[in-house]
This record gives structure tokens, C-alpha cells and sequence, in this order.
């Protein structure tokens, strides 16, 4: 038989005879009206994982991870507030529906599950995309399968909560005295994101610095099949610095309540993380066809089974006078029949069919925030001070995007940078000098040396209406971290409908050609896993210039359109001032005025040349510029286009670029495998464009030292592959 229904049976077996196990006596603040409220909280989520098997069986229902032997934490949701945001591991059905009917009003949390089970269209929090839980009503952002990745940005909520008292944005959505609740079982504890979430709270906090966040442990002893050695989450967690602990029998009701309420107090009053460790069971396998027998003897699978916390309950709740046994079976039995009628009616409702109607939330709503006039003059005036003669001379990039940087801050208050050595120091390369010293480090943070909690901290602030421009230092150190960009970031808006965004903007220095430096981690070319993102915007600068506007507009698609975008900055380019021969000073620019930025999508053309068109981006750019008196030598007139924008692709605006154009070469940096110019090259073959060649990088690291460039592009190759185009040998 399946084991949900072994254990339902057995629970209206041992109701009815009152065989109930054994436990200690009711004890803890918890009002008889409110236990009741969390035992039918209880009981609906118990009654949903039941349907949720049955509608998989009769293939109305789809992939679902079950919450029985986790009802424990509708006693959590309890003790907060319905404002407090909640991050919530996938076994916590019960929890949501508590926090439901506490929030009262309108709605059916049942009917809502019940249409995320079936995929339906009519799913308000994930419209039929995935099987969520999560409510914008609720404060309960959507997580899907988490294992450990909502840690870092439940961390970044919490820190949020002080600068918002200082400088409140105008879309903040928690309390000053707010609570992040973030839960999480015993075997994502051990994951690489989740030590990376504990060390930094406790890092921030060991410094005094506010950070609010309760960390539940859902401790049911077993992660899918490998056992959690016993007594290791206390041992690891009990005596941590800046972490508090409590303790508390998660398949007690009034315990749970009791520790979940002090473990609040102390998070709420002390402005500290507190992890509050709940002892559970996990009935059933761990989701979809696992099979406990596989790993578990029977005997020790019926132990669990015995200790089923709605059992608990009903003998915690006769003991408190709250219901009979009698009462509370017969409860159970009604919201049972409730759940199974209701499921009949979300079965047949709509569900997603077509492309665009799965598409329709990757990009997500514009954001309410107005357009902003630009920095007030007087402002500049006193942060800028005696800079604003320069602003007149040639400058180099790095340069000018710090001044641009000052702008935005300046123009925009709830823009927040965060990252590694960007404080005091200013940066590897100084494009963010002096920011600290003007704007205070509560707007310009160094963190620690973990990119996870570089974006988990931008995620979380931008819930609570910041526009944060996180900077991972190098590309190559983007990869111990994608999965913040990928698998929350990016899907937040896909798994909400649009209910919820992560407006940001990521700086990132990259590319090849340092001359002195790095070696392929400081020289990294790779961008395929950023391009490869639904929704993410990624834009590449050419010049300071250019730099400068593309911020802007970065900012601008963050600020208004709720875009996650990546704004990849070529590290070479930073000190570059001369173009043909030293000294030249033709590759510094002037800073653009205020308010003067880019337009989303469209590229960048140089010269009228109609021979031959030089595709390409960042250091390709001044390569291409460098190759252009060779190529006119041959008595070749080209014309170099920028993209600019590379994920995704300006199509239109570089097809209309290329009109009238007899050839193209793409020129590109990024490697031949999985770079840039793959997808260009296929735009150009599907636009029916004639006569296109392609110059990429070696599929190769990055080499130090002479050997730095000799994998990638050169100026000297770049003419000779377009006059090899050109003449027809390409």
C-alpha cells in the first residue's frame, strides 16, 4: 500500500482507540484558539500531500516534494508576523497555510495549492510553472526545489532592514522591526551555499551589525537517502559566534511554538540571527517515485510512522482541553473531505499550453518607481567638488565610471554597491574610489570574501526596494556563484508571475588581454553561462564613454523595467589612453553629461564603409579601430559595429547596421565554443545575410606572462581575415 495511506489509515485506527504515543505535557504560551488554528493547518497540509499523490497517480498531478512529518512548522508560522518575510524550504505546506489563516481576508490557500498541483493556469503564485510554494499576499517569496540557494538572499533581506530605517526606499516591503524566516532541512546544512549564508550572518553580526534572520532547521535526520549523523546539526550549531540557538521537538505543537516564539524575540529584539533547530520525521519517500524501502528497513520506516506529529498533537490537544479526541478526528476527517473535493475542481481548470504563455513572466512587470530628473546640481557640486574640471578632459574608462557610479548615487538613493575591497580601497582597479568616503559604507559595503553572499546580499535588498549594484571582482570568479544569477535571480519573476523581481545591476571586470596580470583566473572569456540565463540583460562597454552611457541604461532597466542585468566591464580597457602609438591619448573620452545614456538594444556604428562590416564588442572594438588603416591601405572601406548589448542580441538594430554591406566578419573574443559569436553567426545565416566570417578566441585559458594575447583576436589577425573575406578566401 502507499505510505500515505498506510499512515492515514493509521491515524484514524489509533484516533479511534486512542492508541496515541507517548510525549510530554502541553507547556509554552500557546492560546487554545491559536493551537486549534494550527492543528487544522496541520491537518489540510496532511490531507494535501494524500491528494497530491493521488492526482499523480491519475496523471493530474505533476512533480510535488510532500511536507508530512513537517506540520511542525505551522507552529513557527505562528509565532510571526504575516509581514515577516519567509523563505521557505519545499516541506513547508503547513506553515503557509497557518500563516494564511492568520493573515485572514480573501483567498483559499487550499484551492491555491491544490491548482500548483495540478499545473493549472489559474495558480496564483507561479501561474502553472512549477509546483511553489508562495504567496506576494503572504510575504512568502517562491522557492522551487531549494536546496540551499535562498540562504545567501534570505541573509541579504535581513540585512536590508537597517539601511531602510536610515534611507527608505520608496518600494521597501518590510518592517523596521521585521523578522526573515528562512528554513532549510538537516541535509542542505552541509551544503557549500548554506555554510556560506551561516558564516556570513555570523560574521556580520559578531561585528554588531544588525541582521534580524531566524534560521529554522527542519531536522528530520535524512537527506533523500544518506543519514544526517546523529546529534551533529546541535554539535555544529549549539555553540557558533554570533549565531544564537534554540532548541526545540518539532512534533510537539506547544514546544515548537514555545522555541519558535523565543527564538523570534530574540531575533526581532536583539537585531541577531538566532537558528532554532526543530527535531522532525519525514514520513514517506523524499518526493516523486522515491521509494523509502530502497534504503530503510520496514521497521525502521514504521517508527517514524508512530511518532506521526498529528498524533502528537491530537494527544497534546486533549491534554490542554482544546479538543477531544474525538473532536479533533473528526476535524481531520473534514478538512480531508474538503481537500478531495476542492482537488476534483482544480483538475479541471486550465492549464499552460503554448510557448509564450509558459514565457510570459520571464521578463517581469515594469517597476513603480518614477523616472528620476538626475542629480541635483548642487549635490554634484559639493560630492564632486574640484573633479568637475577634469570632467571636461579625455579621461580613461575607470575614471569615468566613477564618476558615473557618484551620478547614480547621487540621482538614485536606493542604489547600494556591495563587494569584495570596493570600500576603502576603491577597487582592484579603483572605479570605485572615494564612493565610501562621499556616500558612507552603509551604501558602499565590502563584504567578505564569498561571491555567493555578494549577490545572496543584492537578492535580498532588492526585496526590500533597493537597487543594488553588486561587484564580483573578476569573471572567472562569477562561476563559484552563477547559481544566485541562475537559480534565483533570473527565475524569481518566472516562478512568481511576475510577482516578484530582483532588480540589480552586477558589475563585473573580465575579458583577456592584461598584459601583467592574472593568467585565465584574473582573464576569463567565458560569458556562455551568463548569455545562457532567460531574462538576464548583459551589455559589454567599448570605451569610457560608452561605459558611461551603458551604466546608465543599465541602471535605468533595473530601476524602471525590475531587470536583473550583468554589466561585464573589459579589465584592459580600464587604464587604456592611446590608440595607433603610445602616448596618442585617442582612446580617452570626455564624461557624458548627466542624463545622456544608451538605448537598450541598439548597437554602435563607426564609419560608412560598405565593403565590409567588423562585428564586435569590448577590447574588439579598439582592435578593429586598430586594424582599419591596414584594411584601408587594400583599399578596403569598412564600418565597425558595436553590440554592445550581448545577451540578448540587438537583432534588429545590427541587421539594420549591416544593410548594404558586402561583407561581415564577427569579430570575437569569447571563445569559438559556446562565445558570442555563435549566436551572431547564426542570426546572420537565419537573416539570409551573405559573405560572414567569424574571428574567435582559441578554445583555451588565458595564458600570463608574453603568451597573454596569443590565444585571442589580434589587430594584425583581424586585418588579414577581412582581407582574406574580402577577396573571397574565407
Amino acid at each position: 500500500m502507499d505510505r500515505a495511506e498506510t499512515v492515514h489509515e493509521a491515524f484514524l485506527a489509533r484516533t479511534l482507540s486512542r492508541e496515541l504515543p507517548a510525549g510530554r505535557a502541553p507547556h509554552g504560551p500557546l492560546e487554545p484558539a491559536l493551537a486549534r488554528e494550527i492543528f487544522r493547518a496541520q491537518c489540510r497540509s496532511r490531507a494535501l500531500d494524500r491528494v497530491a499523490r493521488a492526482m499523480q497517480r491519475a496523471g493530474q498531478g505533476f512533480y510535488t516534494i510532500g511536507s508530512s512529518g513537517h506540520e511542525g512548522m505551522a507552529a513557527v508560522a505562528a509565532a510571526l508576523r504575516v509581514d515577516d518575510m519567509a523563505f521557505l524550504h519545499y516541506r513547508d505546506a503547513a506553515f503557509q497555510l497557518a500563516r494564511a489563516a492568520l493573515a485572514g481576508g480573501e483567498g483559499d490557500p487550499v484551492m491555491d495549492m491544490l491548482l500548483s498541483f495540478a499545473a493549472s493556469a489559474e495558480d496564483p503564485i507561479s501561474g502553472g510553472r512549477h509546483k511553489v510554494l508562495g504567496s506576494r499576499r503572504l510575504c512568502i517569496p517562491p522557492q522551487t526545489s531549494t536546496i540551499a540557494s535562498h540562504l545567501p538572499k534570505a541573509v541579504g533581506a535581513a540585512y536590508s532592514i537597517a539601511p531602510a530605517r536610515r534611507q527608505r526606499p520608496a518600494l521597501a516591503s518590510l518592517r523596521e522591526d521585521g523578522v526573515v524566516m528562512c528554513s532549510f532541512g538537516d541535509a542542505s546544512v552541509n551544503h557549500s551555499t548554506a555554510q556560506g549564508a551561516f558564516n556570513t550572518a555570523a560574521w556580520t553580526s559578531f561585528q554588531g551589525v544588525p541582521l534580524p534572520i531566524l534560521f529554522v532547521c527542519e531536522d528530520n535526520g535524512i537527506g533523500i537517502s544518506t543519514r544526517t549523523p546523529k546529534g551533529w546539526i546541535e554539535a555544529a550549531f549549539r555553540a557558533r559566534p554570533g549565531l544564537g540557538y534554540v532548541a526545540a521537538d518539532g512534533l510537539d505543537l506547544y514546544d515548537t511554538y514555545r522555541a519558535a516564539t523565543e527564538a523570534v524575540a530574540q531575533a526581532r529584539t536583539g537585531r541577531r540571527p538566532v537558528f532554532l533547530h526543530l527535531r522532525m520525521v519525514r514520513l514517506y519517500g523524499h518526493a516523486g517515485a522515491d521509494v523509502q524501502t530502497a534504503y530503510m528497513t520496514r521497521a525502521e520506516i514504521e517508527a517514524e510512522e508512530a511518532n506521526d506529529p498529528l498524533l502528537h498533537s491530537v494527544r497534546l490537544l486533549e491534554a490542554a482541553g482544546v479538543l477531544t479526541v474525538g473532536e479533533a478526528r473528526d476535524l481531520y476527517l473534514s478538512e480531508t473531505a474538503e481537500v478531495e473535493r476542492k482537488a476534483g475542481l482544480a483538475t479541471a481548470r486550465p492549464r499552460l499550453r503554448t510557448a509564450a504563455e509558459v514565457m510570459a513572466s520571464i521578463i517581469p512587470p515594469a517597476r513603480r518607481a518614477a523616472p528620476s530628473n538626475g542629480p541635483a546640481p548642487e549635490a554634484r557640486a559639493a560630492a564632486f567638488a574640484g573633479e568637475l574640471a577634469a570632467m571636461g578632459e579625455p579621461q580613461p574608462m575607470s575614471r569615468l565610471l566613477n564618476w558615473a557610479l557618484a551620478d547614480l548615487m547621487l540621482e538614485c538613493p536606493e542604489i547600494v554597491l556591495m563587494g569584495e575591497d570596493i570600500g576603502r580601497k576603491g577597487g582592484v582597479y579603483g572605479v570605485t574610489q572615494k564612493l565610501q568616503a562621499r556616500f558612507g559604507a552603509g551604501r558602499v559595503i565590502d563584504t567578505l570574501l564569498d561571491e555567493q553572499s555578494i549577490l545572496g546580499l543584492a537578492i535580498g535588498m532588492a526585496h526590500n526596494g533597493f537597487i543594488p549594484v553588486p561587484e564580483i571582482q573578476f569573471l572567472a570568479y562569477l562561476h563559484n556563484a552563477e547559481d544566485q544569477l541562475r537559480g534565483e535571480a533570473a527565475t524569481l519573476p518566472f516562478f512568481s508571475n511576475g510577482q516578484f523581481a530582483n532588480p540589480m545591476v552586477v558589475r563585473i571586470a573580465g575579458l583577456g588581454y592584461q598584459k601583467g596580470f592574472g593568467g585565465h583566473f584574473h582573464n576569463d572569456n567565458s560569458l556562455a553561462v551568463i548569455r545562457d540565463i532567460p531574462g538576464v540583460i548583459l551589455a559589454c562597454p567599448s570605451d569610457g564613454a560608452e561605459a558611461v552611457r551603458l551604466l546608465r541604461e543599465c541602471v535605468r532597466l533595473a530601476r524602471e523595467e525590475n531587470r536583473v542585468v550583468v554589466f561585464l566591464e573589459p579589465i584592459a580597457l580600464y587604464p587604456m589612453r592611446d590608440l595607433h602609438a603610445p602616448k596618442d591619448g585617442l582612446w580617452m573620452r570626455r564624461y557624458p553629461p548627466p542624463g545622456e545614456r544608451a538605448t537598450a538594444g541598439e548597437v554602435g556604428i563607426t564609419g560608412e564603409g560598405r565593403d565590409l562590416a567588423l562585428v564586435t564588442f569590448g577590447n574588439g572594438v579598439l582592435l578593429c579601430r586598430q586594424a582599419l588603416p591596414q584594411l584601408s591601405a587594400r583599399g578596403i572601406a569598412a564600418r565597425i559595429v558595436d553590440l554592445r548589448w550581448l545577451s540578448p542580441l540587438p537583432t534588429r538594430s545590427l541587421l539594420a547596421a549591416l544593410d548594404g554591406v558586402g561583407r561581415v566578419l564577427v569579430v570575437d573574443e569569447t571563445r569559438r565554443s559556446g562565445g558570442v559569436s555563435e549566436g551572431v553567426m547564426t542570426l546572420l545565416a537565419e537573416a539570409g545575410i551573405p559573405g560572414a566570417a567569424r574571428l574567435a578566441a582559441e578554445d583555451s585559458f588565458i595564458a600570463t606572462g608574453p603568451a597573454y594575447a596569443a590565444t585571442l583576436p589580434s589587430a594584425e589577425g583581424i586585418a588579414a581575415a577581412a582581407v582574406d573575406l574580402c577577396r573571397g578566401r574565407a
